[in-house]
């Protein structure tokens, strides 16, 4: 019998609540971990008193129990006016985005945290696809070499809409950059459903030995759209069945950013679903074993 899951839920579906809140909602309903966005709401990354944040933010997350990912996702960090940008391949203020990236693996060191999870951004338009790449790779490989000094792991996560969308483009890059071992992978579950030809069960399979993070959701064929359980298309006992079988340990941390305004009865009904969902694949399990 494989060890229960141990599901986690991102801070970003929790904007409307302080950090200490909403660490506290999620342990008093049994979640064991968080994925934390670095944001000016919950943590700001460039804060004057990071440090002693810190301190505080790892006493508080030992004392509810509560293992961590960080997150770098956050829509406005670097600009006030335009989502996710600058990016790894803009011409201007790449540079800002791999100080953020630096920044989350000294923050990631500093809390004990599993991985950093990180993308690629869009590609800027009318540029050449080579100068992509090699703009991609440069700031990966510096955020690869301060992760590998600081011994931190990194989960690259594909991500719909990006230069960087598919299992395949992962493929792709890792190829490219050699195949560091801190480059391991975040893995959506719902892009999985969104994008990939495969069941997503199957890209759970391709994916283990280099994955070290998962956000769950449901999802709909084409549509990037992060879903309540229930609300897409993705059956989920056999993706639990997946991650079961590939001795994935890391958390499995529910990633709803716009359902903040419900977030506590959100997560608890994401616990529900996903502990039934967990109870029926161990229940198929027993009785193919009987």
């Amino acid at each position: 019998m494989t060890a229960p899951i141990r599901f986690g839920y991102g801070t970003n579906g929790f904007g409307d609540h302080p950090l200490e809140d909403a660490l506290a909602v999620l342990a008093d309903l049994g979640y064991e971990g968080v994925g934390l966005t670095l944001d000016p709401r919950h943590l700001d990354p460039f804060a004057d008193d990071l440090p002693r944040r810190l301190d505080r933010l790892a006493a508080r997350l030992d004392r509810l129990g509560l293992a961590v990912v960080v997150e770098t996702g956050g829509r406005y960090v670097l600009d006030p006016w335009r989502k996710h940008q600058p990016v790894l391949m803009s011409a201007e203020g790449a540079e800002r985005r791999v100080d953020l990236l630096l920044r989350a693996v000294r923050i990631a060191a500093h809390l004990g945290a599993e991985s950093v999870s990180f993308w690629s951004g869009a590609a800027p338009a009318d540029t050449p696809r080579q100068v992509v790449w090699d703009r991609l790779l440069s700031g990966c490989a510096t955020v690869v070499e301060a992760a590998a000094e600081a011994g931190v792991t990194l989960g690259f996560e594909p991500e719909p809409g990006m230069f960087v969308d598919t299992l395949d483009a992962y493929d792709e890059l890792l190829r490219r950059l050699g195949g560091p071992d801190p480059l391991g992978l975040t893995l959506d579950i719902g892009h999985c459903r969104c994008l990939e030809p495969q069941p997503v069960a199957d890209c759970v399979r391709r994916c283990a030995g280099r994955l070290v993070n998962v956000q769950i959701e449901d999802m709909r064929r084409g549509t990037h759209e992060h879903l309540e359980f229930g609300g897409g298309e993705i059956d989920f006992p056999p993706v639990l069945a997946a991650l079961a079988g590939t001795g994935y340990r890391g958390l499995v941390s529910v990633e709803l950013p716009r359902h903040s305004h419900a977030a506590p009865e959100v997560a608890r009904r994401s616990l529900d679903f996903l502990r039934t969902a967990e109870s029926h694949t161990r229940a198929t399990a027993r009785g193919a074993a009987a």
